[in-house]
């Protein structure tokens, strides 16, 4: 069992996820209450691992991880542990795909349930952003708009604290050392960096600055 203080029991998380589902999506095949139970269970200590690293009293009391299913980061993060735990067991395919597509309409963000986010990262009113196949390492920051997509079906290679500024995007075959942020409305496209850089504009007009230190948002690297 998870020690993670949570709003919901585990069996009320699993109830309000086939709530929100089978309301959502009406089909003849409503989400399965016994399996949800399962995948909460096992994906609430991941979930707890990730909001322990953060250096936020609503992420981390001083005592212990923290999570409320209607702090709206925190859910939007919940949902995509919750359907890719669900992927990771090989079952329910179907409440992935509909836990996939309540965290596009609840939260506006595009995090398919097969794309391996790290066990440590945090997503900061992530509306619009779309997180896809890339190769992602521990302390990973996503803002609001951000883009993490493939060139010609290649995609980016990313370090550790890499971080996504609003409207930031990292698009093809990009290979970025660790302590890496693209700042607000940049785009790095088949372009590698190396590590403590700050990354400003775009493929025809950028400039790079040094990065002294990581972010302040976690508790430890």
């Amino acid at each position: 069992m998870s020690a993670v203080l949570s709003s919901l029991t585990v069996a009320q998380l699993a109830q309000l996820a086939k709530q929100q589902v089978d309301n959502y999506f009406p089909d003849p095949n409503p989400a399965d209450l016994k399996l949800l139970q399962i995948a909460v269970a096992q994906a609430l200590p991941r979930l707890e691992h990730c909001f322990a690293q953060v250096n936020n009293k609503y992420f981390f009391d001083g005592k212990q991880a923290v999570f409320d299913h209607l702090h709206g980061d925190q859910y939007a993060m919940w949902l995509y542990f919750l359907s890719n735990q669900l992927f990771k067991m090989g079952e329910g395919q179907d409440i992935s795909k509909k836990l996939f597509l309540l965290n596009k309409a609840l939260h506006g963000c595009d995090i398919y349930y097969e794309v391996e986010l790290p066990e440590i990262f945090l997503l900061v009113h992530p509306l619009g952003t779309v997180l896809g196949r890339g190769d992602y390492q521990d302390y990973l920051v996503a803002y609001q708009k951000c883009g993490v997509g493939s060139n010609h079906d290649i995609y980016p290679t990313m370090g550790k604290h890499f971080t996504l500024r609003p409207g930031s995007s990292i698009l093809g075959q990009c290979e970025t050392g660790d302590n890496v942020t693209l700042a607000a409305d940049s785009l790095l496209l088949d372009t590698k960096l190396p590590e403590n850089t700050l990354y400003i504009g775009g493929p025809k007009n950028n400039v790079t600055k040094p990065l002294t230190s990581t972010l302040s948002v976690w508790r430890s690297n």
